[in-house]
């Protein structure tokens, strides 16, 4: 007799499709950008000498990523294989095999992070290890602080 309208977890079907439309709509984040999640994480820096940009991708190939500077925009891209396609295609003969949660990212990504006018687009270095890439975007000598003495 009485009929529910809404199902149990309406809130958190709510809270994914509040998170799915602000992924749809995300646009990159700059220098000073705020975390908006994605993959793969990153941290970005800022001293008087040089740009940091670290991102956080372990199991992946150095070989699959792709480090890009163009005008003052460095591009993150690359791909993460499924590690559940792999079992999947092995365990073929088993057909009870069924995955029921996958939070582990797998595809191709690509991240943009906006960098100042001061870099030197001649001095990027890259480099992965332990599952983190490096990215340093040394600034121009010209730009940095320095102190004038007085005499």
């Amino acid at each position: 007799m009485y009929q529910r309208l809404f199902a149990r977890d309406l809130f958190n079907e709510l809270e994914r499709l509040q998170r799915d439309v602000s992924q749809a709509f995300d646009v990159s984040s700059s220098i000073r950008g705020q975390g908006r999640g994605g993959y793969p994480a990153l941290n970005v820096g800022l001293s008087p000498e040089a740009v940091e940009v670290y991102a956080f991708a372990p199991g992946l190939d150095p070989a699959s990523i792709s480090v890009d500077l163009d005008r003052g925009v460095l591009s993150l891209s690359g791909e993460r294989a499924s590690q559940t396609a792999a079992k999947a295609d092995g365990a073929a003969a088993d057909a009870r095999s069924i995955v029921h949660q996958n939070e582990r990212f797998s595809g191709s990504f690509r991240r943009v992070v906006s960098l100042p006018d001061d870099i030197d687009p001649d001095q990027v270095q890259a480099s992965y290890r332990d599952g983190v890439l490096r990215v340093t975007i040394k600034r121009r000598a010209a730009v940095q602080p320095r102190r004038i003495d007085i005499h």
